[in-house]
């Protein structure tokens, strides 16, 4: 027998969903890849492993697209030969797989036809914020610091600046980048490239 409720009966508390208090189980790099490999997650599913979490990745808007556009375009012009740029691939790190917008990988494309760069094939990794920019600034941040990647960059659509991130602390206990500094629309960021200055990039030129 059903039982209905008065239309003017008060409206009855739920709990939230209930989140798990036991520990969680956090994937190892190789098992990401080998649920790739399985077929479990493809190219369709919007995540990326994070210090051991599947992560969902942020929707890239308009201005996100062109954006990253600009800066594969702007990178391209001024990095020396030996390294070329990729955009939106994967990265191996210790716990972690992100997949940058842009990052500066030494070599030609084809040596990486068996695994991703490690922190120590990428001169440089780029996110292109503006939903994503509490996550890059703070969870990104540190991955890639505590890898050591020696430079960090975020074009930052919020607030219309380039933040550089450099001397990363490597692997301690809150990880970091020493030095840190905002370059407007009307300045230019100098590229560095294994601790040598190898151009400069206006600002304006990677805004949407």
């Amino acid at each position: 027998m059903s039982v209905s409720t008065p239309p003017d009966a008060p409206a009855i508390d739920r709990p939230p969903p209930a989140v798990p208090s036991d520990p969680i189980w956090r994937l190892s790099v190789a098992q990401y890849h080998d649920m790739i490999r399985a077929g479990i997650l493809t190219e369709d599913d919007p995540v990326e492993l994070l210090d051991g979490w599947l992560v969902s990745k942020m929707t890239k808007n308009p201005p996100h697209r062109v954006a990253t556009y600009l800066l594969r375009r702007a990178l391209e012009e001024v990095i020396p030969q030996g390294w070329h740029v990729d955009s939106q691939g994967a990265i191996t790190l210790a716990t972690s797989e992100p997949e940058p917008d842009a990052a500066v990988v030494r070599g030609e494309p084809r040596a990486y036809v068996d695994r991703h760069p490690g922190p120590k094939d990428v001169a440089l990794v780029v996110e292109v914020a503006d939903a994503s920019l509490h996550r890059d600034r703070g969870f990104k941040r540190r991955l890639y610091a505590r890898a050591a990647i020696p430079v960090y960059w975020i074009v930052n659509l919020v607030e219309r600046v380039l933040e550089v991130y450099t001397d990363p602390t490597g692997q301690i206990d809150e990880p970091d980048y020493r030095q840190h500094r905002d370059y407007g629309p009307t300045e230019e960021v100098p590229l560095v490239v294994e601790g040598r200055e190898v151009g400069q990039i206006a600002v304006s030129a990677v805004l949407p």
